[in-house]
């Protein structure tokens, strides 16, 4: 008896034999149209529960991975359809010695996804659709690109474009006409993926990120300035102000991140999105405990922070094995 038709006799042991080889990239997959490693397990157990339970009508038409595939990004669109069930806030006030941003832009709702989460994803492109690599479809420039879009054409672009499905099986997931998919499929293609962004940090853009983090540690703007490329940027997903260049970012970080001096930043190295990452832990006015303030990301160019990325939310740190405090 093969493990699908074991699974459909009701084998709950087979059926885990059966989708275990395609969890985490459907995981993942979540993750990218959702842009939350919470909502992407919600959905990813949503799916995996659906398929369980519709086992019985499925026609082998495709493969198990396909019919999985269209469980979890129809999912996702429900998802998204119903505004996210996840409460979300954006951040406040930043306080009186906030500098005028560069540009408000509109919140991006966004966590970074642990680089341990990423392990053991297929290397090669699975079809001949596929336009981008597998560290390029991970980076935090990508997966903030596609928040962009609106749900379908995000849908029918990582369907195509990412995991290298066909036009036709692409339709059938979402259905949809071949016509209307590839109609999504340009609109979505027009966006500007900044492909730049995902190249792998080398062994010397390691040592400068690390640089970067023991100037924040020591308080130090000046140093941190001078580790930025000229057009850097600051962003803080989900709130809408952005800061470009060193004297905007400079100022932030003096009078803001580190409070003119009262707050102290503690960073332990980790890795997101296939970049350099850090968790952040901060204490006020001498308090010999550093509690955590979310994490940061670093996008490299060349020997320089080019992206700036700190996000606030703390409750990504379990998925980094990292404490509440230090």
């Amino acid at each position: 008896m093969s493990l699908l038709e074991r699974a459909r006799a009701g084998d709950d042991s087979a059926f885990g034999e059966l989708v275990e080889p395609f969890r985490r990239e459907l995981y993942v997959h979540c993750y990218r149209m959702l842009g939350s490693v919470q909502d992407a397990e919600d959905v990813l157990q949503e799916t995996l529960t659906a398929a369980w339970r519709g086992l019985g009508s499925f026609a082998e038409r495709a493969s198990v991975r396909t019919w999985l595939y269209r469980i979890a990004t129809n999912r996702c669109l429900n998802w998204l359809r119903d505004g996210e069930r996840r409460p979300r806030t954006v951040p406040g006030d930043l306080g009186a010695h906030a500098p005028a941003p560069t540009r408000t832009v509109e919140p991006v709702w966004l966590q970074p996804i642990p680089d341990a989460l990423l392990a053991g994803l297929p290397d090669d492109a699975p079809g001949p659709e596929a336009r981008y690599e597998r560290r390029e479809a991970v980076s935090l420039a990508f997966v903030t690109a596609v928040q962009g879009l609106p749900p379908r054409q995000r849908a029918v672009l990582l369907l195509r474009d990412v995991l290298g499905f066909r036009a036709a099986e692409t339709a059938g997931m979402l259905e949809l006409t071949e016509d209307a998919a590839n109609a999504l499929l340009k609109r979505a293609r027009a966006v500007d993926f900044d492909r730049a962004a995902a190249a792998p940090a080398s062994p010397r853009q390691l040592v400068a990120a690390g640089r970067f983090a023991d100037a924040l540690e020591a308080g130090d703007v000046d140093a941190m300035v001078a580790l930025l490329t000229d057009d850097a940027w600051l962003t803080m997903p989900p709130a809408p102000l952005e800061y470009q260049g060193r004297a905007a970012i400079g100022a932030f970080i003096r009078h803001v991140g580190l409070r003119d001096g009262r707050r102290r930043y503690r960073l332990v190295p980790t890795g997101a999105n296939g970049q350099p990452a850090f968790g952040c832990y901060v204490s006020d006015d001498g308090d010999p405990v550093a509690h955590a303030l979310g994490t940061l990301v670093l996008t490299m160019r060349d020997e320089r922070v080019a992206v700036f990325t700190r996000f606030l939310d703390n409750a990504v740190l379990p998925y980094f094995g990292l404490p509440r405090s230090l």
